[in-house]
Protein backbone atom coordinates (compact mmCIF):
# COMPACT_ATOMS: atom_id res chain seq x y z
CA UNK A 1 0.00 0.00 0.00
CA UNK A 2 2.95 2.51 0.76
CA UNK A 3 4.24 1.91 -2.80
CA UNK A 4 0.94 2.78 -3.95
CA UNK A 5 0.47 5.84 -1.99
CA UNK A 6 3.85 6.91 -3.35
CA UNK A 7 2.74 6.16 -7.19
CA UNK A 8 -0.59 8.19 -5.98
CA UNK A 9 1.80 11.10 -5.15
CA UNK A 10 3.75 11.14 -8.20
CA UNK A 11 0.48 10.78 -10.84
CA UNK A 12 -2.37 12.14 -8.57
CA UNK A 13 -3.70 14.99 -7.90
CA UNK A 14 -1.04 16.38 -5.32
CA UNK A 15 1.30 16.06 -8.01
CA UNK A 16 1.51 19.79 -8.71
CA UNK A 17 3.15 21.61 -5.99
CA UNK A 18 1.12 25.34 -5.25
CA UNK A 19 3.73 27.79 -6.89
CA UNK A 20 3.19 25.64 -10.17
CA UNK A 21 -0.02 26.16 -10.16
CA UNK A 22 0.11 29.53 -9.35
CA UNK A 23 2.13 29.60 -12.49
CA UNK A 24 0.04 27.88 -14.54
CA UNK A 25 -3.19 29.91 -13.59
CA UNK A 26 -1.52 33.09 -14.72
CA UNK A 27 -0.18 31.75 -17.85
CA UNK A 28 -4.10 30.56 -18.53
CA UNK A 29 -5.07 34.26 -17.82
CA UNK A 30 -2.39 35.80 -19.70
CA UNK A 31 -3.24 33.19 -22.31
CA UNK A 32 -7.04 34.29 -22.23
CA UNK A 33 -5.83 37.75 -22.52
CA UNK A 34 -3.68 37.57 -25.65
CA UNK A 35 -6.66 36.14 -27.61
CA UNK A 36 -8.88 38.67 -29.52
CA UNK A 37 -11.69 35.96 -30.08
CA UNK A 38 -11.32 33.79 -26.71
CA UNK A 39 -12.08 37.48 -25.08
CA UNK A 40 -15.06 38.27 -27.18
CA UNK A 41 -16.32 34.98 -26.35
CA UNK A 42 -16.08 35.46 -22.74
CA UNK A 43 -17.77 38.66 -23.32
CA UNK A 44 -20.63 37.24 -25.51
CA UNK A 45 -21.38 34.29 -23.17
CA UNK A 46 -20.47 36.43 -19.59
CA UNK A 47 -23.73 38.81 -21.35
CA UNK A 48 -25.87 35.79 -21.85
CA UNK A 49 -25.13 34.48 -18.40
CA UNK A 50 -25.83 37.46 -17.08
CA UNK A 51 -28.98 38.25 -18.21
CA UNK A 52 -30.44 34.34 -17.40
CA UNK A 53 -29.36 35.09 -13.96
CA UNK A 54 -31.04 38.60 -13.50
CA UNK A 55 -34.18 38.09 -15.49
CA UNK A 56 -36.71 39.73 -13.21
CA UNK A 57 -34.68 42.49 -12.30
CA UNK A 58 -33.58 43.37 -16.26
CA UNK A 59 -36.65 42.05 -18.27
CA UNK A 60 -38.81 45.36 -17.99
CA UNK A 61 -41.95 43.31 -19.00
CA UNK A 62 -43.31 39.86 -17.71
CA UNK A 63 -42.62 38.29 -20.74
CA UNK A 64 -46.01 36.09 -20.91
CA UNK A 65 -48.31 39.23 -20.09
CA UNK A 66 -50.29 40.42 -23.73
CA UNK A 67 -51.33 43.72 -24.68
CA UNK A 68 -53.32 43.94 -27.83
CA UNK A 69 -53.34 47.01 -28.24
CA UNK A 70 -49.82 47.53 -28.74
CA UNK A 71 -49.35 44.22 -30.79
CA UNK A 72 -46.23 44.26 -33.86
CA UNK A 73 -44.93 47.56 -32.22
CA UNK A 74 -41.32 47.78 -34.61
CA UNK A 75 -38.05 48.56 -32.43
CA UNK A 76 -37.81 52.20 -30.68
CA UNK A 77 -35.53 53.38 -33.17
CA UNK A 78 -37.86 53.07 -35.90
CA UNK A 79 -40.34 56.16 -36.39
CA UNK A 80 -43.84 54.09 -35.51
CA UNK A 81 -41.71 52.36 -32.66
CA UNK A 82 -41.92 53.54 -28.76
CA UNK A 83 -38.98 53.57 -26.28
CA UNK A 84 -41.19 51.83 -23.93
CA UNK A 85 -40.56 48.61 -25.80
CA UNK A 86 -36.90 48.68 -26.78
CA UNK A 87 -37.15 45.99 -29.93
CA UNK A 88 -40.85 46.08 -30.29
CA UNK A 89 -43.67 43.72 -29.50
CA UNK A 90 -45.10 40.61 -31.10
CA UNK A 91 -48.16 39.50 -32.39
CA UNK A 92 -49.75 39.19 -29.00
CA UNK A 93 -47.93 42.75 -27.60
CA UNK A 94 -45.57 40.80 -25.60
CA UNK A 95 -42.17 42.80 -25.09
CA UNK A 96 -39.37 40.89 -27.68
CA UNK A 97 -36.19 42.52 -25.15
CA UNK A 98 -38.25 40.47 -22.35
CA UNK A 99 -38.94 37.46 -24.01
CA UNK A 100 -35.72 37.27 -25.43
CA UNK A 101 -33.88 37.60 -21.67
CA UNK A 102 -36.17 35.25 -20.37
CA UNK A 103 -35.43 32.87 -23.40
CA UNK A 104 -31.92 32.49 -22.49
CA UNK A 105 -32.46 30.67 -19.46
CA UNK A 106 -34.16 28.12 -21.33
CA UNK A 107 -31.12 28.13 -23.84
CA UNK A 108 -28.45 27.76 -21.28
CA UNK A 109 -30.62 25.24 -18.81
CA UNK A 110 -30.98 23.05 -22.10
CA UNK A 111 -27.70 23.23 -23.55
CA UNK A 112 -25.60 22.97 -19.82
CA UNK A 113 -27.83 20.24 -18.72
CA UNK A 114 -27.86 18.19 -21.63
CA UNK A 115 -24.35 18.19 -22.01
CA UNK A 116 -23.68 17.36 -18.12
CA UNK A 117 -26.07 13.88 -18.92
CA UNK A 118 -24.30 13.16 -22.40
CA UNK A 119 -20.86 14.22 -20.92
CA UNK A 120 -21.12 12.05 -17.62
CA UNK A 121 -22.48 9.00 -20.25
CA UNK A 122 -20.65 9.00 -22.36
CA UNK A 123 -16.87 9.65 -20.69
CA UNK A 124 -17.65 6.52 -18.61
CA UNK A 125 -18.75 4.32 -21.66
CA UNK A 126 -15.61 5.29 -23.00
CA UNK A 127 -13.79 4.44 -20.03
CA UNK A 128 -15.35 1.15 -19.53
CA UNK A 129 -15.35 0.12 -23.19
CA UNK A 130 -11.22 1.68 -23.57
CA UNK A 131 -10.48 -0.10 -20.24
CA UNK A 132 -12.02 -3.48 -20.82
CA UNK A 133 -12.09 -4.25 -24.57
CA UNK A 134 -12.57 -7.82 -25.75
CA UNK A 135 -16.50 -7.93 -25.99
CA UNK A 136 -17.56 -5.11 -23.57
CA UNK A 137 -15.92 -2.91 -26.20
CA UNK A 138 -17.36 -4.35 -28.86
CA UNK A 139 -21.33 -4.40 -27.41
CA UNK A 140 -20.64 -0.39 -27.10
CA UNK A 141 -19.11 0.59 -29.95
CA UNK A 142 -21.88 -1.37 -32.20
CA UNK A 143 -24.42 1.03 -30.36
CA UNK A 144 -22.88 3.81 -30.91
CA UNK A 145 -22.68 3.28 -34.73
CA UNK A 146 -26.34 2.13 -34.38
CA UNK A 147 -26.83 5.34 -32.99
CA UNK A 148 -24.51 7.32 -35.59
CA UNK A 149 -26.96 6.04 -38.15
CA UNK A 150 -29.84 7.89 -37.34
CA UNK A 151 -29.52 11.80 -37.84
CA UNK A 152 -29.08 13.67 -34.39
CA UNK A 153 -32.29 15.86 -34.53
CA UNK A 154 -34.65 13.05 -36.30
CA UNK A 155 -33.13 10.50 -33.37
CA UNK A 156 -34.43 13.62 -30.79
CA UNK A 157 -37.82 14.54 -32.73
CA UNK A 158 -39.20 10.99 -32.50
CA UNK A 159 -38.33 10.43 -28.63
CA UNK A 160 -39.91 13.94 -28.08
CA UNK A 161 -42.88 12.96 -30.06
CA UNK A 162 -43.16 9.97 -27.53
CA UNK A 163 -42.62 11.29 -24.49
CA UNK A 164 -43.94 14.68 -24.80
CA UNK A 165 -42.79 17.94 -24.77
CA UNK A 166 -41.53 19.54 -22.08
CA UNK A 167 -38.22 21.13 -20.43
CA UNK A 168 -37.27 17.64 -18.59
CA UNK A 169 -38.12 15.57 -21.41
CA UNK A 170 -35.71 17.80 -23.97
CA UNK A 171 -32.61 17.01 -21.51
CA UNK A 172 -33.26 13.91 -21.27
CA UNK A 173 -33.52 13.18 -25.04
CA UNK A 174 -30.39 15.52 -25.87
CA UNK A 175 -28.41 14.06 -23.22
CA UNK A 176 -28.98 10.66 -23.93
CA UNK A 177 -28.75 10.99 -27.60
CA UNK A 178 -25.72 13.18 -27.57
CA UNK A 179 -23.17 10.56 -25.37
CA UNK A 180 -21.69 8.47 -28.65
CA UNK A 181 -18.83 12.11 -29.23
CA UNK A 182 -17.39 11.54 -25.66
CA UNK A 183 -17.85 7.47 -25.99
CA UNK A 184 -15.37 7.63 -28.92
CA UNK A 185 -13.00 10.19 -28.36
CA UNK A 186 -12.24 8.66 -24.74
CA UNK A 187 -12.46 5.11 -25.93
CA UNK A 188 -9.28 5.92 -27.87
CA UNK A 189 -7.57 8.32 -25.32
CA UNK A 190 -7.99 5.06 -22.89
CA UNK A 191 -6.56 2.46 -25.33
CA UNK A 192 -3.41 4.50 -25.49
CA UNK A 193 -3.04 5.96 -21.76
CA UNK A 194 -4.05 2.16 -20.48
CA UNK A 195 -0.78 0.96 -21.79
CA UNK A 196 1.43 3.52 -20.24
CA UNK A 197 4.24 2.58 -17.57
CA UNK A 198 2.69 3.89 -14.30
CA UNK A 199 -0.56 2.54 -14.89
CA UNK A 200 0.72 -0.90 -15.57
CA UNK A 201 2.44 -0.60 -12.90
CA UNK A 202 -0.38 0.50 -10.38
CA UNK A 203 -1.82 -3.19 -12.09
CA UNK A 204 1.35 -5.03 -10.98
CA UNK A 205 1.45 -3.45 -7.69
CA UNK A 206 -2.52 -4.15 -6.63
CA UNK A 207 -4.17 -1.34 -7.72
CA UNK A 208 -8.11 -2.25 -8.02
CA UNK A 209 -9.81 -1.08 -11.11
CA UNK A 210 -12.10 1.57 -9.72
CA UNK A 211 -9.00 3.62 -8.60
CA UNK A 212 -7.32 2.71 -11.53
CA UNK A 213 -9.42 4.24 -13.88
CA UNK A 214 -11.14 7.41 -12.16
CA UNK A 215 -7.63 8.50 -10.31
CA UNK A 216 -5.49 7.33 -12.99
CA UNK A 217 -6.97 7.19 -16.20
CA UNK A 218 -9.74 9.64 -16.71
CA UNK A 219 -7.82 12.50 -15.43
CA UNK A 220 -4.87 11.69 -18.38
CA UNK A 221 -7.73 11.25 -20.56
CA UNK A 222 -10.82 14.26 -19.74
CA UNK A 223 -9.43 16.83 -21.64
CA UNK A 224 -10.71 16.09 -24.93
CA UNK A 225 -13.90 15.64 -23.28
CA UNK A 226 -13.84 19.19 -21.68
CA UNK A 227 -13.48 20.52 -25.29
CA UNK A 228 -16.40 18.56 -26.48
CA UNK A 229 -18.48 19.54 -24.16
CA UNK A 230 -17.33 23.29 -24.57
CA UNK A 231 -18.49 22.81 -27.98
CA UNK A 232 -21.79 20.53 -27.45
CA UNK A 233 -23.48 23.45 -25.23
CA UNK A 234 -23.67 25.31 -28.48
CA UNK A 235 -25.08 22.26 -30.29
CA UNK A 236 -27.31 21.75 -27.64
CA UNK A 237 -28.80 25.34 -27.68
CA UNK A 238 -29.03 24.55 -31.23
CA UNK A 239 -30.60 21.76 -31.22
CA UNK A 240 -33.02 22.91 -28.44
CA UNK A 241 -34.26 25.76 -30.65
CA UNK A 242 -34.81 23.70 -33.57
CA UNK A 243 -37.20 21.52 -31.60
CA UNK A 244 -39.35 24.17 -29.55
CA UNK A 245 -39.27 25.82 -33.73
CA UNK A 246 -41.20 22.58 -34.61
CA UNK A 247 -42.98 23.12 -31.39
CA UNK A 248 -41.59 20.04 -29.67
CA UNK A 249 -39.44 21.70 -26.86
CA UNK A 250 -40.64 23.88 -24.03
CA UNK A 251 -44.28 24.60 -24.74
CA UNK A 252 -45.92 28.38 -24.51
CA UNK A 253 -46.38 30.69 -22.72
CA UNK A 254 -42.78 29.64 -21.63
CA UNK A 255 -40.46 31.94 -23.88
CA UNK A 256 -37.58 29.88 -25.83
CA UNK A 257 -35.76 31.47 -28.96
CA UNK A 258 -36.84 28.93 -31.28
CA UNK A 259 -40.45 29.43 -30.38
CA UNK A 260 -39.92 33.64 -30.82
CA UNK A 261 -38.32 32.34 -34.32
CA UNK A 262 -42.03 29.85 -35.00
CA UNK A 263 -44.07 32.81 -34.10
CA UNK A 264 -42.16 35.34 -35.98
CA UNK A 265 -41.81 33.81 -39.71
CA UNK A 266 -45.61 34.57 -40.87
CA UNK A 267 -44.94 38.07 -39.76
CA UNK A 268 -41.25 38.20 -41.59
CA UNK A 269 -42.24 40.27 -44.14
CA UNK A 270 -44.13 43.23 -42.30
CA UNK A 271 -42.57 42.39 -38.67
CA UNK A 272 -38.68 41.27 -39.05
CA UNK A 273 -38.07 42.07 -35.51
CA UNK A 274 -40.25 39.12 -34.36
CA UNK A 275 -37.69 36.28 -35.79
CA UNK A 276 -34.64 38.93 -36.15
CA UNK A 277 -33.82 39.12 -32.78
CA UNK A 278 -33.89 35.34 -31.17
CA UNK A 279 -32.31 34.78 -34.05
CA UNK A 280 -29.10 37.10 -33.38
CA UNK A 281 -29.35 35.79 -29.75
CA UNK A 282 -29.23 32.43 -31.15
CA UNK A 283 -26.14 33.53 -33.40
CA UNK A 284 -24.06 35.21 -30.79
CA UNK A 285 -24.30 33.02 -28.09
CA UNK A 286 -23.08 29.75 -30.35
CA UNK A 287 -20.37 32.02 -32.07
CA UNK A 288 -19.27 33.18 -28.24
CA UNK A 289 -19.40 29.46 -27.16
CA UNK A 290 -17.55 28.30 -30.08
CA UNK A 291 -15.16 31.32 -29.61
CA UNK A 292 -14.27 30.10 -26.02
CA UNK A 293 -13.87 26.64 -26.83
CA UNK A 294 -11.80 27.28 -29.45
CA UNK A 295 -9.59 28.55 -27.09
CA UNK A 296 -10.21 25.93 -24.49
CA UNK A 297 -9.35 23.34 -26.93
CA UNK A 298 -5.72 25.28 -27.96
CA UNK A 299 -4.84 25.49 -24.36
CA UNK A 300 -5.58 21.97 -23.62
CA UNK A 301 -3.25 20.60 -26.77
CA UNK A 302 -0.24 19.54 -25.13
CA UNK A 303 1.29 20.09 -28.62
CA UNK A 304 0.22 24.11 -29.24
CA UNK A 305 2.70 26.85 -27.01
CA UNK A 306 0.10 29.15 -26.25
Amino acid sequence: MEVLEAVDKAYGDGHAASLERKAEFIKIVRSLFKSKAALAGLFILSAVIFSALLAPYLAPYDPTVQDINNRLKPPAWDPKGSWAHLLGTDHLGRDILSRLIYGSRISLIVGLSAVLVSGTLGILIGLLAGYYGKWLDDIFMRVVDIQLAFPFILLAIAVVAVLGPSLRNIIIVLGVTGWVVYARVIRAEVLSAREAEFIQAIHALGGGTLRILFRHLLPNVVSPGIVIATLEVARMIILESALSFLGLGVQPPTPTWGGMLSDGRQYIYNAWWLATFPGLAIMLTVLGINLLGDWIRDLLDPKLEI
